[in-house]
């Protein structure tokens, strides 16, 4: 993690965007190059996040959903700004369009129905890789312009050596299908029963689907 003077600090977000804040500062700028710094504030003096700081957290995610064959931001640097008492994680974004903006712009029936079968089968893929997806939302399952699922918001994944056991898949559903209008996106019993079956050969996450080809952002 790299100190960052408030100068260095105020040069990076010089002409951002803020594209996320609450009523402790900015919490996520798009900065003039494109890339983007998310901000980390501590919430409370005795935490984890203490000795693990959430942006290193990101980083650390990142690489591990990278090296599990899951798309991911792409990690620049991790920083430490004393001066506004924030960690901060620089990346490049993943290009695509998160599956809640998909739903929200309106797509063709055929299109969401292949989406939804496919996006049960990216969740399958990483309860068989041992990813534990706390944030698993439409808003953080991002839609790559060559067909694939991604994840942003990565902070809180976690790892397991081997592939989920039932309750923890049930357990990793819940924040989705307690969302009235995007627990219909997931086969619920598919996921929590896939953990019966022996381990797949490698899942085809791709779709044939090219709704955002061309059209992506960077989220």
């Amino acid at each position: 993690m790299k100190k960052l003077a408030h100068d260095d600090y105020l040069a990076l977000r010089a002409g951002a965007v803020v594209l996320e804040a609450d009523g402790f500062g900015d919490k996520v700028l798009r900065l003039a190059d494109g890339t983007m710094c998310k901000l980390f504030r501590r919430k409370r003096l005795l935490s984890s996040a203490a000795w693990y700081p959430y942006a290193q957290r990101f980083a650390d995610n990142a690489a591990t959903l990278a090296q599990r064959g899951i798309p991911v931001p792409g990690i620049i640097d991790v920083l430490r700004i004393p001066s506004i008492e924030r960690d901060a994680v620089h990346y490049r974004p993943l290009v695509g369009w998160t599956l809640r903006e998909m739903r929200r712009a309106g797509i063709a029936a055929d299109v969401e129905q292949g989406l939804k079968v496919a996006f049960t089968r990216f969740v399958i893929l990483l309860h068989e890789k041992g990813v534990y997806f706390r944030s698993l939302h439409l808003g953080n399952v991002v839609y790559t312009p060559d067909g694939r699922f991604g994840l942003i918001d990565i902070s809180d994944a976690r790892f397991r050596p081997q592939r989920l056991g039932k309750n923890l898949r049930q357990r990793n559903l819940r924040l989705l299908t307690g969302i009235a209008d995007e627990a219909d996106w997931i086969d619920a019993a598919a996921v929590i029963n896939a953990w019966r079956a022996p381990p797949p050969p490698e899942i085809d996450q791709s779709t044939s689907e090219d709704w955002s080809a061309g059209a992506g952002r960077h989220v």
